[in-house]
């Protein structure tokens, strides 16, 4: 049994295997630009975060109805379990099938369908993070925030993500205001591509609780030192930044040197059917190319679990860590 943790960083939509994509895709008439899942593993190299954007919208064509989407959430649900994950904090893209005539309620019931029995399932708790484009749009945001309204009781927080250079955090400041007076919780993504100074203004004008990667911290060490003071967690997502570039080689990601300075990490798998790894597969990775021990690798699982959504529960977050401490490495 792998070691318990929670998934904070994860895109359901990345989480569609090419199994899945084909299997979608014949049952709604969609054709795909591939002959068969060979083929299309083979388009899963990326050069950057652009190119990896293009065919994950591209195949986001097979998803249509609300058992697409159910779907697609207990296939990642039955792997995460697999993988050691007691709960999960998923990210959805509503405006990438809004824009393709997939209404809102399709998107989230689908979902919900699945996250509402994951429990009974799959053994893993869940809560729903709604992410807005950063390349659309501020506009689109608010729309889609609405859109959203009449299916809050099952969303805890927002996010952002996409493509990060160019689109600051401050774009999106009026959206983050709306949510935090709806009472969500507010996430976003930070300093992977884009500078450190994207963290702290997502900090100071979005007010996160969370940065998604936020790698480039490490850059400014008064930065450094602000989010170990304030406990803010950060979602590293080791695989990911290797194949996406943010990071030549996994030997030299700066997870172990973040870690050293007293950052809250913890590791995540982002989109794991594109980036070659869950989330176990992440622990695995770090273990074997950074020499993590165990120590280091019990401290990210407590970590994930520290850094979740869970106040509404404290008892589920004390059984949890409760279980970190009781693992016993192989």
């Amino acid at each position: 049994m792998p070691l318990p943790k929670a998934e904070l960083h994860l895109h359901i939509e990345g989480t569609l295997e090419p199994e899945l994509a084909f299997e979608l895709a014949a049952r709604n008439g969609v054709e795909l630009p591939y002959a068969d899942t060979e083929e299309l593993r083979k388009a899963y190299q990326f050069e950057d975060l652009q190119s990896f954007l293009n065919l994950y919208y591209e195949l986001m064509a097979v998803l249509r109805t609300e058992r697409d989407f159910e779907d697609l959430a207990n296939a990642y649900l039955a792997r995460a379990a697999a993988q050691g994950v007691r709960h999960a904090e998923i990210f959805f893209d509503p405006q990438a099938h809004v824009s393709r005539g997939v209404e809102m309620g399709t998107v989230v019931e689908g979902l919900w369908r699945a996250l509402g029995a994951s429990e009974a399932n799959h053994g893993v708790s869940t809560q729903l993070i709604l992410c807005f484009l950063r390349d659309e749009s501020a506009a689109s945001a608010l729309e889609t925030l609405e859109a959203a309204r009449p299916y809050l009781d099952r969303i805890t927080g927002i996010g952002l993500d996409s493509a990060e250079v160019g689109h600051p955090p401050v774009k999106f400041r009026e959206v983050y205001e709306a949510a935090a007076a709806l009472g969500l919780r507010r996430v976003a993504h930070a300093g992977e591509e884009g500078p450190p100074e994207y963290i702290t203004e997502a900090l100071d004008v979005l007010g996160v609780e969370r940065v998604d990667h936020g790698l480039r911290c490490m850059e400014d060490p008064a930065l450094v030192a602000r989010l170990v003071r304030e406990r803010i967690p950060l979602t590293v997502c080791p695989l990911s930044n290797v194949r996406l570039r943010a990071v030549d080689v996994l030997a030299e990601h700066p997870l172990p040197a973040m870690l050293d300075a007293g950052l809250l990490c913890t590791v995540n798998s982002d989109d794991p059917a594109y980036f070659g790894g869950y989330v176990d597969d992440n622990f695995h990775a770090v273990r074997q190319a950074l020499g993590l021990g165990e120590d280091r690798l019990r401290e990210l699982a407590r970590n994930s679990f520290l850094a979740s959504f869970l106040e509404h529960d404290e008892e589920r977050r004390a059984r949890y860590l409760a279980e970190v401490e009781a693992y016993a490495f192989q």
